[in-house]
Order: C-alpha cells, then structure tokens, then sequence
C-alpha cells in the first residue's frame, strides 16, 4: 500500500510558510525603497557641506529641499507601511501604538535636528505641535468623518477610549501650551519649570500607556453593535491576532519588519539636518511666517498615517481611526515636549512654547469640537463639515494675516 503523501497535508503546509509561491516577508519594492533611502543619506552625508555651504543658491536649496522631502516622505510610507503589518499581527490597540509611535519618533527626529541647527528655533516645537493638532484633528477627522459616514453610514467606536484620548488632549496641550502665557517668562518655561514639565508630561503620557496596554486596553477596541463600551469581563477583540505573532513564524516575521522599520528610520535621522537648513533657507527667502516650519515638519511625518487613517474609516474600522488620529496627537504632545524642553535645557536655550491669542482660540475650539464629536455612540457626517471648517480658518489665520 503506497504511503500518503504528506507533503500535501495542511500541517507539513505550515511547518514549511516559506515555500516558493507564497508572498514575500520584505517585499522588493521595500528593499528598493531601502536602497534608494541609503544612497541619498550616503550622498548628503559625503557631499551635503559642500552642496549646502553657504552662500546658498535658491537653485541648490530647491534641488536639495525637493530631494530630501521625497526621501523622506518615501521613507516614513515605508515606516509605515511595516507598522501596518505589524499592527495586523499585534491587533488593537498594540498595533496602532506601534505604528503612531514610529511616526511620532520621526517627527521628534526632525524637530531635534532642527533644534540643533543653525539659526534660532526656540519656536519650532510649539509650532509643529500646534500644526499637527489642526491637521490631525480637524483636516483628517474631518475627512474621516465625512468619507466614512458617506461609504457607511454613522459608525460606531468606543466611547470610553475617545473620552481618554481627549482628556490627554486638553490637560498636555493646556498645560504646555496655553499655561506659558501666564508664567512671566514671555512664553517659556524656566529651567526649572521645563524640567518638571517635561518629567511630569513624559510619567504621565508613560502611566497612560501603561494603562492602554494592560488594564484598561478594552477602552481602545472596537465595541459591539450597539454598545459604547467593552465590558471589564470581556475578552478583548482582536486576541487572536495576538495569537498569530506568538508562533515561531510570527515571532520572525515580527523581528524582520521591526529591523525593516529601523532600517527606514536612519536614514531620515541621517538626512534631518539637511533638511532642516534648506527649509530655514526657503522659510527666509520666501518671507513666509515661521511657524511654516512646523506645518511643513507635519505634513512630513503624518501624510502617511492620515492616508491609514482614512482608509480605515473608509473600511469602517470606525476604532482604529479614532486611535490613529486622536493616539498620534497624545503620542505628538507626550513625546515632543519632553524633548523640546530637555534640549532647550541642555543647549541654554528658553523654548518658546505659549501660543498666540488667536492660536489659543483656535486650540480651544478644536478641543471643545473634539469633545462634541466624539460625545457619543456614533460618528456623524455633520461633525466632519465642522472640523474641516475649523481647519480651513487655520489656513486663513496662517497664511493672510
């Protein structure tokens, strides 16, 4: 009697997940992307003094600003396409941690290596965050809102997981900046208040990771049909995929993607500081307002994750862009001012960090909204018409002064 062929079994099928035929673990595009990202970082890092010595011609400056962006922004897809995958392994919220926390590494990168550069950016932390919180919160909601209601109908997502992410919101931003303002230090912390901030900021952005990824994980997933909540007793949605990366192929198809997204994060380390000297170039040539800057840095770092967002509230994965969006504006202020303020310390530069009135009025409403929209069970089409207005008035305070 002839032995069965094994080899054709679903259990020697998965004891073998390399097997020609099946999709690749790093696709060749990825390591296209990788390659191209290294060249430009090793021809900046051989020949960018000499490119950018001064005096900087517009011609240059333009050449290398348009450059530097597209490899960046190539790069940080790229970071953000192997964080999606490996948000897909971890599930909710673990995944989406993953991912905002890797772009939000970006965006602090970008803002140290300007920090450090020539020229005085005392501004640039408290611009890029405030740029951010329009982008993220009114421009993407916004458009998540409206594009996700339109394809599904209102949506639901949880409750109580908004109600954190907004409390975040108003007590980091307030506190780092509306309360400058009102210190006597003409918009700065002193020394000693930048240290405590920034010790108080990071405790309390880390207890709250602490608390997302262990007790109180069930605020950031996906609730049943009609309920606002997932129950303390529940088994959280989305274990399962946990399960997946707890195998010995999950585990290696884990460690690869996490060396990938390393591998794309140097090179924007590496090209930051060029980047930072033409955009300062531009900014001055054009006689734009400074705080350009810091939208320019937000549109860097955060088209990617805006796009995931998006798509997810377009799959009607409600949840997932609420963590997307809400998440990366926590994970921006509890990281960012930290390292705004030990850098101002340990360069002796006071950091500016109060915003202006009209800009206060403009992070008040954005709170306040914030609060409104995600108030109850359900998203509504009629809430995203009013983010992206809110939005829209940011473009007119920036740009017609």
């Amino acid at each position: 009697m002839p032995k069965p062929n094994l080899s054709k079994t679903p259990h020697n099928a998965a004891a073998h997940p390399a097997r020609p035929g099946q999709p690749r673990l790093v696709a060749p595009a990825t390591w296209a992307l990788l390659a191209g990202a290294w060249l430009v970082a090793g021809l900046f890092i051989a020949f960018g003094s000499t490119w950018l010595a001064a005096p900087l011609t517009a011609g240059v400056a333009a050449g290398a600003f348009g450059l530097l962006f597209a490899t960046i922004l190539a790069a940080s897809f790229g970071v953000v396409h192997e964080a999606d995958h490996l948000a897909q392994q971890l599930g909710e919220p673990y995944g989406t941690l993953v991912l905002t926390l890797s772009i939000v590494s970006v965006e602090v990168i970008l803002i140290a290596s300007v920090l450090l550069g020539p020229g005085d950016s005392s501004a640039i932390g408290r611009d890029s965050i405030f740029a951010v919180m329009m982008i993220i919160m009114n421009l993407v909601i916004g458009i998540c809102l409206v594009a996700g209601s339109a394809r599904h109908g209102d949506q639901e997502y949880n409750a109580q997981g908004a109600t954190a992410y907004l409390g975040m919101i108003a007590l980091l931003t307030g506190t780092a900046l509306v309360l400058p303002n009102h210190l006597g230090g003409a918009g700065a912390f002193s020394t000693p208040q930048a240290l405590g901030m920034a010790a108080l900021t990071a405790g309390l952005y880390a207890a709250f990771l602490w608390l997302q990824m262990r007790s109180h994980r069930r605020y950031f997933i996906q609730p049943a049909a009609g309920s606002m909540a997932v129950p303390a007793l529940a088994q959280p949605l989305g274990s399962r995929k946990t399960q997946a990366a707890t195998g010995p192929a999950g585990r290696r198809a884990m460690v690869v993607r996490s060396l990938v997204l390393l591998a794309l994060v140097l090179p924007i380390v590496l090209l930051a500081h060029y980047l930072a000297i033409v955009t300062d170039y531009g900014i001055a040539a054009a006689g734009a307002p400074a705080a350009v800057g810091g939208v320019l840095i937000a549109i860097i770092v955060f088209t990617p994750e805006s796009i995931t967002a998006v798509r997810a509230a377009m799959g009607n994965e409600m949840q997932r862009a609420v963590n997307l969006c809400l998440g990366a504006f926590v994970s921006t202020v509890g990281l960012t001012v930290p390292a705004v303020l030990l850098i101002g310390v340990a360069t002796g530069q006071r950091m500016a960090m109060g915003l202006s009135g009209s800009e206060v009025v403009l992070l008040v409403l954005t709170v306040v909204l914030s609060m409104l929209s995600f108030n109850g069970q359900r998203s509504s089409p009629i809430q995203g018409l009013m983010h992206l207005t809110l939005f829209a008035v940011f473009g007119l305070v920036l740009f017609l002064p």
